[in-house]
């Protein structure tokens, strides 16, 4: 039917069909079961039954056994007799191998396409999360983020967050003034979980050019299949929260990039969020409201979350809650805890009176599982046991050179391989650096040459008091000696006015002057 997705036979018999309702495919949804169940082959039908209905899909691959997805399956293979078997038990009569759209993406760049995001994009609080960082720590880093807005610093990669925490410390006496303590030990723990994370790969995870989620959204044109993006999370899953962090901020972009559609007939995209306990563990409260606002309010923007996990007390109540298609394979009761989560997840169900859920859960085989899905208006379905339906595609993963073709022939091929490193805080502050650097050193250069240059100052002062004591002593000689010489010849003058030739002179001239009267 195209508005469902066969997921397996029910009742008595296995024959009654039991559908996930394409219109209801968005209230969310849980895959859970012990070890060695049957949740991998789960979600594979669930991926293909979405890819058919033209509704594309990611997912992360953490055996690496959903690469099969890109390649149909084989009557060849050794279990064909037992699929067609199954097939005909819960009237699955339209079964056929075919392939899907599969596109190969990594954080690392080895099995797939590079995926990137930036530390901007990533957000302090996410980042807290993953650094593990206390309170402290990550007001710290809240204060580094809005020091980048507010003075156009762009965090891009690690080295740019690296780069501008080092200039916080540097300028920490400032800024615990406006910002309250930023103390030295703080700065210092966060850069050493950033190295943790460089030293797991983080640097792969932080650049550009950043992942464009249209990408994860598209559909095939000559088919009219959905998109089925594979995450590459066999080698992720070695730093668990580096492979968290990267989902859920994946998921947020999502919530807040995607506009608002209402109640769509089906999914925009469907969302897969594999070993979900690793997103819950020792995880803070504010981190847990975000997912569970972002679970509450993503559906109305044509987004479906499905959580695969080993039992269902791994996901907090408050988001368990908002997850109405359910697939429950079984669960094993060891200890008196096993038993008491096995009471509390046979109790979400709605109860079926052919049998007792909490039993059910208990003893369904491999393959098998207890269901319960959404429906008219949505309401849940009534429990039901069910054989799940056999894969379309190849059970099992492929070989590293059939993925090295679907890369080579993705539409993904080039766009992200090579990563850009533009000019960024680093780039910046360094900028900055070299700057402030290159005038310390002029006015060091400047002062050491006033260093030099003050001796011979001094001695060309001291040259020249000395010259111009001797010209002084030299003009008050000259001086001295015409005064006496005047002064001498003034008294010779004096004594010849005195004598009988001076006053011959004086009648003379007086004579001279009164002539005429």
């Amino acid at each position: 039917m195209e508005n469902h997705i066969f997921i397996g036979g029910g009742g008595d018999s296995y024959d009654v069909p039991q559908e996930l309702n394409l219109k209801y495919a968005n209230r969310h949804g849980l895959i859970a079961g012990a070890t060695g169940t049957g949740k991998t082959v789960t979600l594979q039908i669930l991926a293909e039954g979405f890819s058919n209905a033209g509704v594309p899909v990611f997912l992360s691959d953490v055996k690496g056994d959903l690469s099969g997805l890109a390649k149909a399956g084989a009557e060849t293979h050794k279990l064909h007799d037992a699929f067609l078997s199954r097939c005909a038990k819960i009237g699955f009569d339209t079964f056929a191998y075919e392939t899907f759209p599969v596109t190969f993406w990594d954080l690392f760049g080895a099995q797939g396409h590079p995926v990137r995001t930036t530390v901007a994009e990533m957000g302090p609080l996410l980042l807290s999360q993953l650094l593990e960082l206390t309170e402290a720590q990550e007001g710290i880093l809240n204060i580094a983020f809005r020091l980048a807005d507010e003075d156009g610093l762009p965090l891009m990669d690690l080295k740019d967050l690296q780069s501008l925490l080092v200039w916080v410390g540097q300028n920490a006496k400032e800024l615990s003034l406006r910002y309250g303590n930023v103390s030295s030990q703080s700065i210092g723990a966060i850069q050493r979980r950033l190295l943790v994370i460089e030293n797991q790969g983080g640097t792969k995870l932080f650049g550009e050019p950043a992942l464009d989620l249209m990408d994860l959204m598209r559909v095939d044109g000559k088919t009219g299949k959905g998109a089925i993006n594979i995450l590459a999370s066999d080698q992720l899953m070695q730093a668990p929260k580096l492979y968290a962090t990267f989902l859920l901020w994946l998921l947020s972009e999502l919530f807040e990039e995607l506009p608002e559609v209402g109640d769509p007939d089906k999914p925009k995209l469907v969302f897969f969020f594999d070993e979900a306990h690793l997103l819950f563990e020792d995880a803070p409260k504010a981190l847990i409201d975000k997912v569970e606002q972002v679970a509450r309010l993503i559906r109305s923007k044509g987004v479906g979350v499905y959580f695969i996990t080993q039992n269902p007390a791994d996901v907090p109540e408050d988001i368990l809650g908002q997850l109405g298609n359910r697939i429950q394979h079984a669960l094993r009761a060891f200890t008196a805890k096993d038993q008491k989560q096995l009471r509390m997840a046979a109790d979400t169900y709605r109860p079926n009176p052919r049998f007792e859920t909490e039993e059910a859960i208990r003893d369904v085989g491999v393959g098998e599982a207890v269901t319960s899905m959404l429906q008219k208006k949505g309401v849940p379905g009534i429990v039901e046991r069910t054989l799940i339906r056999p894969p379309s595609s190849q059970l099992g993963p492929i070989t590293q050179a059939e993925r090295a073709s679907v890369m080579s022939e993705s539409p993904m091929a080039g766009k992200y391989d090579a990563a850009i490193d533009r000019e960024s805080a680093f780039e910046l502050l360094k900028a900055r650096a070299d700057k402030a650097a290159a005038a310390a050193a002029a006015a060091e250069e400047a002062e050491e040459e006033i260093e030099l240059q003050e001796p011979r100052l001094r001695e060309f002062n001291q040259a020249r008091r000395y010259k111009g004591a001797r010209v002084a002593r030299s003009t008050s000689r000259q001086r001295r000696q015409t005064e006496g010489l005047g002064a001498a010849v003034a008294q010779v003058v004096i004594k010849e006015l005195k004598g009988t030739t001076g006053r011959r002179i004086v009648r003379g001239i007086l004579g001279s002057m009164f002539k005429g009267r």
